[in-house]
């Protein structure tokens, strides 16, 4: 438990030191065509349909209702695979966004949340985010 603790007091502080924006400046939904996803992300997408893309929308371009993430504040250097580990497990107070808070995400498990990162950062690297 204590190395849990030290994992999230090392993200804080890395945040911090690089500055992360708290200006809320709301990433635009993106529109247009979603690519085509690989059989191997396939379990990825229909995870991230089923859980995810209500806020976040198909392909992560975002909705009314929550951020794309086919944005540089959500790409690796700055919003680590743990971020986003932690945040359907234990919901996110609102800090990019003026979207309120994202609540946790009921029935979620770890290892459909796994399934579905490899996807989000698929999608990031076809849109050129990173």
């Amino acid at each position: 438990m204590a190395q849990k603790h030290l994992i999230v007091i090392f993200v804080l502080f890395f945040l911090f030191l690089t500055g992360c924006d708290t200006s809320k400046a709301t990433p635009v939904p993106k529109s247009g065509p979603v690519p085509k996803t690989p059989a191997a992300m396939a379990k990825g997408e229909a995870l991230f349909n089923n859980y995810c893309a209500r806020c976040h929308g198909v392909g992560a371009q975002g909705t009314d209702h929550g951020p794309s993430f086919l944005s540089k504040i959500y790409e690796p250097n700055h919003h680590a695979d743990a971020a986003f580990q932690r945040a359907p497990r234990n919901g996110v107070r609102a800090h990019h966004w003026n979207f309120g808070d994202m609540p946790k995400i009921e029935g979620i498990q770890l290892e459909e949340i796994e399934a579905v990162i490899p996807y989000i950062r698929w999608l990031q690297k076809e849109d050129g985010v990173f």
